[in-house]
């Protein structure tokens, strides 16, 4: 079988880690062939035009080659635009690679969720922290969509009933959208869930969703944790838990 060889792909680095004294292992998302891994040999190197641009939070157009799990990373040029963001939103950027290293199969290829993926590092590096936790809102929904981890957010998931306008719905792991009590503070009106899987369909769903998310966020976020958690096998990510631990830090 030939060598496949790819050259200009759109990409971003999720992790690195090393795989030798001069080399590393890259684990990539990138826009036409998905979550991939790379080898990047003689990075390390002070001398390697590699070092300066395989960070995260950036966008890359890579080349690679091979045909093993593990393919060469051949050519990398940095396509500017930001520099690296700091504090709370690299934090937040290196918590969204988290969720596609966990959730995402290699070589599954997600060009919706690449190009989403996109716009909220843009968020990110833009500086405009009041609108950071609604594109992280966001990105959630339309990742656990993409990816068939989303019921319907318009009916109810055990009986497929419409939902109520009025009535209070909650997003549970292993139950979906059920009904819950008006004291559930972790609940959202059925008119809410409707607005959310509508603007998930919208022809520009980041935009729509992102708004949509803005007017539900602090009943919205305790919600997809729970269900993020579920789905990742674990109680707690560990980019969240390092920023419990900073904040504990700071006080």
């Amino acid at each position: 079988m030939a060598t496949q060889r790819i050259s200009d792909e759109p990409a971003y680095v999720l992790h690195r880690y090393d795989w030798s004294e001069s080399s590393l292992i890259l684990e990539v998302f990138t826009r036409h062939h998905g979550r991939i891994a790379l080898v990047a040999k003689g990075v390390k190197r002070p001398s390697s035009s590699f070092r300066p641009i395989l960070l995260p939070l950036q966008l890359l157009h890579v080349a690679f080659g091979g045909d093993a799990e593990i393919r060469t990373l051949k050519a990398a040029e940095w396509q500017g635009g930001h520099v690296m963001p700091t504090g709370d939103a690299l934090m937040s950027g290196l918590y969204l690679n988290e969720l596609l290293l966990t959730l995402l199969a290699r070589d599954d290829p997600h060009t919706r969720l690449f190009d989403v993926y996109t716009q909220v590092v843009q968020v990110i590096a833009s500086g405009h922290g009041e609108v950071l936790q609604s594109a992280l809102r966001a990105f959630e929904l339309l990742l656990l969509r993409e990816i068939g981890l989303l019921p319907l957010l318009d009916a109810q998931t055990m009986t497929l009933l419409a939902l109520d306008p009025e009535s209070r719905y909650s997003l549970v792991p292993e139950g979906g959208l059920r009904q819950t009590n008006d004291a559930d503070r972790a609940s959202l009106s059925g008119a809410q869930w409707v607005a959310l899987q509508q603007s998930l369909v919208d022809s520009a769903p980041f935009t729509a969703t992102l708004r949509a998310c803005s007017e539900v966020m602090t009943q919205l976020k305790p919600q997809l944790r729970a269900l993020l958690n579920y789905h990742c096998g674990v109680q707690t990510l560990r980019t969240r838990q390092m920023m419990i631990d900073l904040q504990s830090l700071s006080l």
